[in-house]
This record gives structure tokens, sequence and C-alpha cells, in this order.
């Protein structure tokens, strides 16, 4: 298996790119210097936007990272079920004196414009969500020095990753916080997904190239058992969303180990795809009525989630959420780095150790 990966960091461990102002610079740094690889996520930001944080990004460190972009959207959208979940929406709008967003605004993220700004200033690392970039695509990131991943939530998803020619394939479990990175969005499948080990087991003996695993990882003993199952790495999001320099909302982080909050779910809630989040009242009243519709359905509540966020409302947030979240450790993000460095260790020698196995 190709090392190309890991050899750019000391430690297993990537920080999952969380988009909504979480995976600011100053994290990505952070874990890249503690010995990770850090990444930003350019998802619902312009493209220059994502390249001033790029920019500001390398005057914090001289340490390789990544940059994470959404794959555009087909147009599937039932413009009636829309209209429907709108008018559902209202008193939200009413409740937190705002309007609801424009859900026309657009499907694509700026995706192509993403590209161009990476192949022009080419990152180390570059991974995508919810599809599969093109062949062409891939191949011009490859010649651009760019090492490219792609998130699979399925061995058969992980195939089609394999083939357009993707250095390594994100395996990303049902227990994930924030979007699954399903490359299409069919409802009938909705909470079927599969749990981690059986996904990284699964896609090992479909696939040759490296798999990167991310769901519910918070512990290094998790790590270990993820490498033991085939990974090459552990990818961690809600273990980073509670430290120092995560650009999650206060609120937000202070929710991860509020015993208000007992479980998580996987919502269309906030943005029309499966996303797991903290189940709170927004996710309560709207998850059961709302439609298959990304991005429309992003589009309509980002008024109410920033008038919430702004409110300290943690009630109408999306408080996105992985299955771990309450084993979340307000820590900064290179001494959490080191500690997940230090229990991978510890757990590979009581693995090692038969005197470990009881």
């Amino acid at each position: 298996m190709s090392s190309a990966l890991t050899d750019l960091f000391p430690h297993p461990i990537v920080q999952a790119p969380m988009a909504g102002g979480v995976s600011v610079p100053r994290l990505a740094a952070a874990v890249s210097d503690a010995g990770g690889l850090g990444f930003l996520a350019a998802g619902y930001k312009t493209a220059d936007g994502m390249y001033q944080e790029i920019k500001q990004l390398r005057g914090l460190t001289g340490c390789p990272f990544g940059v994470n972009l959404f794959m555009p959207q087909p147009e599937y959208a039932d413009p009636a079920a829309v209209e429907v979940y709108a008018h559902q929406l209202a008193g939200e709008a009413t409740w937190y004196d705002t309007e609801l967003g424009d859900r026309d605004s657009g499907r694509d993220d700026g995706y192509d414009a993403k590209l161009a700004v990476l192949l022009d200033n080419p990152v180390p690392v570059a991974s995508f969500h919810f599809g599969v970039p093109s062949s062409d695509a891939l191949e011009s990131l490859r010649r651009a020095g760019t090492f490219t991943l792609v998130t699979a939530t399925t061995p058969e998803e992980a195939l089609a990753v394999q083939y357009a020619g993707a250095d390594a394939v994100i395996a990303q479990g049902v227990e994930a916080g924030g979007h699954q990175g399903t490359h299409r969005d069919l409802p009938e499948q909705d909470n079927s997904g599969l749990g981690l080990l059986s996904l990284v087991a699964q896609i090992r003996e479909t696939v040759t190239i490296p798999v990167v695993a991310a769901g519910g990882i918070m512990r290094g003993g998790q790590i270990a058992a993820v490498l033991a199952a085939g990974a090459s790495a552990a990818q961690l999001g809600t273990a980073f969303l509670a430290t120092h320099e995560s650009g999650a909302h206060d609120v937000h982080k202070q929710a991860l180990t509020n015993p208000l909050y007992v479980r998580t779910e996987l919502t269309r809630a906030f943005s029309g795809r499966p996303a797991r989040g903290l189940v709170n009242r927004f996710l309560r009243e709207h998850g059961p009525y709302a439609p298959a519709a990304y991005p429309e359905v992003h589009h309509l509540t980002a008024p109410l989630r920033k008038a919430a966020a702004k409110a300290g409302d943690a009630q109408g947030m999306a408080l996105w959420a992985g299955q771990g979240h309450r084993m979340a450790r307000e820590l900064p993000a290179g001494q959490l780095v080191e500690i997940l460095a230090a229990e991978l260790k510890a757990a590979r020698t009581a693995l090692s150790d038969k005197g470990g196995l009881r």
C-alpha cells in the first residue's frame, strides 16, 4: 500500500474539514504543527475566501495541510416539497426575527473556481465530499503535486473513487458527525449506513488504494482499532470541534458535553441532506418533515441558524456532532494530537503484548 499520504505527517491523525467556520487556519496549523494533518474546509466559502485562508494557513505553518471541496449537486429536489417546508419554517423566521434564505442561491458551491485555485496554487492534499471528481480533475491535481482523497460511505462508492483515479479513499462510517458524504442522496437509504469498522473492512477488501477511517473516533485506542482493521490513518472531526483553536461557536462546543444533549441523530432538517447532529428542538420539530433537497434547504435555513447562533440559542442551531461527542476534550489542538498519539502508542503496545489481551 502506498505510503505517500502518511509520509506527509508523523502521526496517522487527520483533522476533518468541518465547514461552516469550524476548520479555520489556526486549527489546521496547530494540528499540522503537532504532527497530524490539518485541513481547511472550503465548503460554503467563495473561491477567493478559500484562497485567502490558504494564504493565512501558509503563514502559520510550513507543514503539509489539506483543503476540502464540496462536489456540485444534481438537480433532483421537488420544488413543491421545498415550498411546503418553507411554509413550515415560517414560524421559525418570525421567532428569530429574520427571513428565510433564497433557496435558489446556487448548487455548485463555486466548485470550478475553487478547483482552478488549487491547480494554480497547489496544496499538499485535497479531499472531496458529496461525490467523485472527474478523472481529468484528479489527474491534473496529481500533476500539480497534490495528493487526493474522496469520501465514500459504501464499498461501491469506494470502488468508484478508485476507478476515478483518487490516491486514497475516506471511509466515512454512519457514526460521523456532520454530513454523510454519500455520492447520491437517496431518501430510501436513510439510516442504512454502515458502522465504521465494518465499512473499513469491506472497503479494504474492495479497493487497493489507502483508506482513511472517519466516524465517531475520539480516542487513540479507536485509532489503533481502525489501523488494525486496515486503515492507513484516522480522520477526527468532533474530537477537534471542542479545541481552543476551533472556530465553532462557544454554545456548540459546550453542547457537546452538556447532559441536556444525550444523543445524536441523522437529519435533513437543516440542509436537506442527511447529517448527524445533537438532538435539539429544531431537529425534533422539523426533521421528520424535511425533504431531500440539498442545497435548497441549506439556503433556506441559513439565516435561521445564523440568528439562533447570534442569540446563543442552541435549540435552533445545527449542532453537528458524531456519536462520540460526550468524549470531547476542551484542549489546545496541538495538545490533543499529542495525547491521541500517546494513546495510540499505548493501545498498540497493549495489543502486541499478550499480557495486555485479557
